[in-house]
């Protein structure tokens, strides 16, 4: 069972699968918050020297985000591009973030289709107009907790519409924080997300935990 996206801290980024944990090194958008564009040179050398001492890490979680602030910071656009372009010279896959602003990650990543191998368009969500680009520069979407909101009801529209071959699960839970109480697992959490996904597109859960496994090794391929 696929977990394809959480974290060990709030900023390092993982995949789970067959029992392997694969991870990915960048700098979160969030954390370019106070940062000059003179200062982005370095925090990306961190992450090229941390992937080349990891050669089966991935780029991630890296992106543009509008939850914080309604205008992007420079510093902001600089490390993501920056990022997408050290992805594309070391071939791994990358995991992207693009809170309130979707359109704008897909078009800074469309120059880099191929070269870079893989997407993965983390806790994607009212952006649908975008899937076929998404989906043609090799990329993922996935979808989370969200999906057990009875509220939910577009973002379950959305699960059920979305090509299987293209679509991944994920708890994006925090395993250092404190749990609380009475709070699931993200072991537990997971297996709720699955069994309700199933539900929704009306599938058996054991075909769709097969399904979505084989979508995380084709997009963890370049990292085998």
């Amino acid at each position: 069972m696929t977990d394809a996206h959480f974290h060990r801290n709030v900023y390092d980024a993982y995949l789970s699968l067959d029992g392997r944990e694969w991870r990915f090194c960048g700098v979160h958008p969030w954390q370019t918050g106070d940062m000059q564009c003179e200062g982005v040179g370095a925090v990306v050398a961190g992450v090229e020297a941390d992937l080349a001492q990891n050669v089966h890490a991935g780029v991630g979680e890296i992106g543009l985000d509008r939850l914080r602030a309604k205008t992007i910071p420079l510093a902001q656009r600089a490390a993501f591009e920056r990022q997408l372009a050290l992805a594309a010279a070391l071939a791994r896959p990358a995991v992207l973030h693009g809170a309130k602003c979707w359109g704008e990650v897909v078009k800074a990543c469309v120059p880099h289709a191929g070269r870079i191998p893989a997407f993965l368009f983390h806790g994607f969500s009212r952006s649908e107009g975008l899937l076929p680009q998404i989906f043609a520069m090799n990329g993922f979407v996935s979808m989370g907790p969200a999906l057990l909101n009875d509220h939910a009801v577009n973002y379950r529209a959305m699960a059920k519409s979305i090509p299987l071959e293209r679509l991944l699960i994920e708890t994006d839970m925090d395993e250092s924080a404190a749990p609380q109480d009475g709070a699931p697992s993200r072991a537990e959490t997971l297996r709720l997300i699955y069994a309700k996904l199933a539900e929704i597109r009306g599938v058996d859960a054991a075909d769709l935990e097969r399904a979505l496994d084989v979508n995380a090794r084709r997009f963890t391929e370049a990292l085998a």
